[in-house]
């Protein structure tokens, strides 16, 4: 890096954060420009792969589900900085200014983008720091082999593909469900496209228990549950969260009062530029804006943002181009070999087994990470 380049900082390494990493570096000028991407660890875990690495020995995804972020650079200046961001000091609106590491380091920019992702509770919540993740990965892999009924808190997208990797790997053992609606998943989707999830599950023997709620979990090694309503599941032996997740946005909270939804999510403008503050974008999951959070988001996202920090790095605000929102589509694991994928093209298109393990079921879009991402492995 030279002393007069310019620094375009990238908070995050999950599949918004890597693929604008990937198109900016081809890009950008690298004898103008140089590329920091922040992340609290080496690899990225993509998401789609989480639930299988933390059930399945066999599938020893250790090898291939963390990968490594050291070959994102191959066509351009750019370093990666392993540390957790604290907060951001912003010049003023119409310059750059530092991203505060809670090491005290401080790294400046020119151009900001928040790509955090998202914070999850229970299995999925992976250690920031690196040499805990494989521990974690252990224990989780551990208490499900112990369990004899694992009770599943939430029926979304992530409480539906545990429960299969749980069937797959212990098929002789209780899963349920508990799920606060009437149905799995949520009404963004086609009532009859949630039945048939459910008519899958139930096929398998995993058992689903609707429009009830958990209020607190048992402590560890206890045994039974009992929901709101007074329901008694006196045999669970392992509950574990599956809620949807919260934004990872705690430390843009010093952009000001007017950065945060109630939420926690990032107000922006349809540019993707932060509320207030042009020379910051935010992408992915945590940003406001009426759409399901999920990898399908990432690549209108990504293409939006990369073009508008050229243009802002170019001097062309005038040029700046708009988000206009996503398809609602859904592909939706049942363990290795099945699923249900929906797509709202043509009236609505639902697709079974075969093509949703062709889709995601048997590779867990790992490849698709890398290849978006220009990771190399």
């Amino acid at each position: 890096m030279s002393i007069e380049s310019a620094v375009v900082v990238v908070v995050g390494a999950g599949f918004a954060g890597t693929t604008v990493v990937s198109a900016l570096s081809s890009k950008l000028d690298s004898s103008k420009y140089h590329i920091v991407l922040i992340n609290p660890r080496p690899y990225a875990i993509p998401l789609p792969a989480s639930l299988r690495l933390i059930v399945s020995e066999a599938a020893n995804l250790e090898r291939t589900a963390l990968v490594p972020l050291d070959r994102i650079y191959r066509k351009a200046s750019g370093e990666i900085k392993i540390g957790i961001v604290k907060s951001i000091e912003p010049k003023d609106a119409q310059s750059g200014g530092h991203v505060v590491l809670e090491t005290g380091e401080r790294i400046p920019y020119e151009i900001l983008i928040i790509a955090s992702g998202s914070i999850w509770k229970g299995p999925i919540e992976f250690p920031l720091h690196e040499t805990d993740v494989l521990p974690h990965i252990r224990t989780w892999r551990s208490k499900f082999a112990n369990a004899n009924h694992t009770v599943i808190v939430g029926g979304g997208a992530l409480g539906v593909e545990l429960a299969g990797e749980l069937k797959d790997e212990y098929p002789g053992k209780r899963v349920t469900i508990v799920q606060g609606d009437r149905q799995l998943l949520n009404s963004t989707y086609p009532s009859s496209f949630r039945r048939g999830l459910a008519t899958r599950l139930l096929a398998r023997g995993i058992e689903l228990l609707f429009n009830e709620y958990v209020d607190s979990f048992p402590e560890q090694g206890s045994v039974g549950l009992v929901t709101r309503k007074g329901t008694e599941i006196p045999d669970a032996d392992l509950v574990v969260s599956a809620r949807g997740p919260s934004p990872n946005t705690a430390f843009a909270a010093s952009l000001g009062s007017s950065t945060l939804s109630p939420s926690g999510f990032i107000r922006v403008k349809p540019t993707l530029q932060v509320v207030d503050h042009p020379r910051i974008f935010a992408v992915g999951d945590v940003i406001e804006w009426p759409e399901q959070k999920q990898a399908a988001k990432v690549a209108p996202h990504a293409k939006v943002v990369v073009q508008n920090v050229l243009n802002v790095l170019a001097g062309e605000n005038d040029a700046l181009v708009s988000y206009q929102g996503s398809a609602e589509l859904i592909v939706i694991t049942n363990g290795r070999n099945g699923g249900m994928s929906y797509f709202p093209f043509l009236g609505g298109i639902t697709l079974g087994d075969f093509w949703t393990r062709l889709l995601k079921s048997r590779g867990l879009m790992i490849v698709m990470f890398t290849f978006c991402s220009n990771l190399g492995y």
